[in-house]
């Protein structure tokens, strides 16, 4: 018996633009237990995000696919559209999702992690600097579950759409559209075929925009040599600033690390070692924790190119590497989405964009889940003229909206 195709895209955004202002979330108020119950699962969470997006990017970074070549992706969007996919999960796909994604602490259970997520996406939706939720496309071929919408629409504030997947071009076109809006033009064309079996797709999304605390003068940018490898050399654009700033020097691991607020609670951390390799094998996510705790402000004279890069993955086979293999085959467990229709994951697919420049960094991404150092004079320079990683984060939570590794700026 052939499978409905259950499609998944999840796609976020990182816009940061020429705003100064900058508004905090409202209380949302509410008894002291349910904060409380609530603030530990979003610590939870939080922490379980951080692991998840640092052995996604070690699985990415070894793929054959990616040797070479820039990688930049967001785990937060990942792990939103894949815990909305765990609600209508069951038995084996469910236990899968979950320890794929790192969510199996004992205090986090479905509804712990809805919790969890409703706490996180309603920081979006009372922040003019964020804009994150979740939509499904539902096929009338299809017929979900009133629970499974139920918790998509108040923990993930998903919006709901019908559409008719059998005419493909339209249903493509009506996904792009939704897409495109809420990515503010950054993901255009996320959707270009599709399966007429389909009969669902869930949306993820975040948005950010804003500008670095401090930004760069334009005057003051060059033409100038990075280096790609020994032997490949590129002219890029250096942006350069003289001024104080955050400043950590790794030296178990021979990394320089840069923190570029922007307004607001979000950050870069542009991340240098001498040898990438070597940092790779050892990066985890307590060493965000800790550069973001011991930074030192300094004056230093530093360089970062500017730049603008484009990903695009398909995580099947890494989703499968890192456990989450029954969704992708007959062993698909979905029945919480519709218990009387057999559906099963064919692709997750993922898009990303980022362009840092002069007043800030733009980036966005989109995934689918488709179911059928140098020192001269006083001033010290920091010049990231070679490859280098970032990380994008919360400063609050240290959650980690996007990540990557620049290999080459100028593709």
């Amino acid at each position: 018996m052939t499978r409905a195709a259950l499609c998944i895209w999840i796609l976020s955004a990182l816009v940061c633009v020429g705003r100064g202002d900058h508004h905090e979330g409202h209380d949302m108020g509410g008894q002291d237990t349910a904060v409380d119950s609530s603030d530990n699962s979003a610590s939870l969470l939080a922490s379980a995000n951080q692991d998840f997006a640092f052995r996604l990017y070690e699985k990415l970074a070894a793929h054959a696919d990616s040797q070479g070549k820039n990688i930049f992706f967001s785990p937060a969007s990942i792990s939103v559209a894949l815990a909305a996919l765990s609600v209508g999960a069951r038995g084996e796909t469910h236990r899968q999702l979950f320890g794929g994604l790192g969510f199996n602490n004992s205090q986090l259970t479905q509804e712990n992690v809805n919790q969890a997520f409703h706490t996180l996406l309603q920081k979006s939706v009372t922040n003019e600097d964020t804009n994150a939720g979740t939509a499904v496309f539902v096929d009338n071929r299809l017929k979900p579950e009133p629970d499974f919408l139920d918790v998509l629409k108040n923990s993930y504030f998903a919006e709901g759409f019908n559409v008719d997947f059998t005419k493909t071009p339209d249903s493509a076109n009506t996904i792009n559209k939704y897409v495109s809006n809420k990515t503010n033009g950054k993901i255009e064309k996320l959707v270009e075929n599709l399966d007429p079996n389909t009969v669902m797709c869930l949306i993820s999304y975040i948005y950010f925009k804003g500008k670095w605390e401090k930004p760069f003068d334009a005057e003051l940018t060059k033409e100038d040599t990075f280096h790609v490898n020994e032997n490949t050399k590129v002219q890029v654009q250096m942006m350069n600033r003289e001024a104080n700033v955050d400043i950590y020097h790794d030296q178990a691991i021979n990394t320089s690390v840069l923190h570029l607020p922007f307004n607001g609670s979000y950050s870069m951390l542009l991340i240098l070692p001498d040898d990438m390799a070597a940092l790779e094998k050892v990066i985890c996510p307590g060493h965000v924790t800790k550069w973001l705790k011991w930074m030192k402000s300094r004056k230093y004279d530093i360089y970062v190119p500017k730049f603008s890069i484009k990903s695009s993955y398909t995580l099947n086979d890494i989703l499968i590497q890192m456990g989450m293999t029954d969704m992708f085959g007959d062993r698909a467990d979905l029945s919480g989405i519709s218990g009387g229709q057999k559906l099963t994951v064919s692709d997750v697919v993922h898009q990303a964009t980022l362009d840092v420049d002069e007043a800030g960094a733009t980036a966005a991404a989109a995934t689918g889940v488709i179911i059928m150092l140098m020192s001269y004079r006083h001033i010290p320079v920091l010049k990231f003229n070679r490859p280098f990683m970032t990380v994008i984060t919360e400063r609050a939570t240290n959650e980690i909206l996007f990540m990557g590794k620049i290999i080459n700026p100028t593709i």
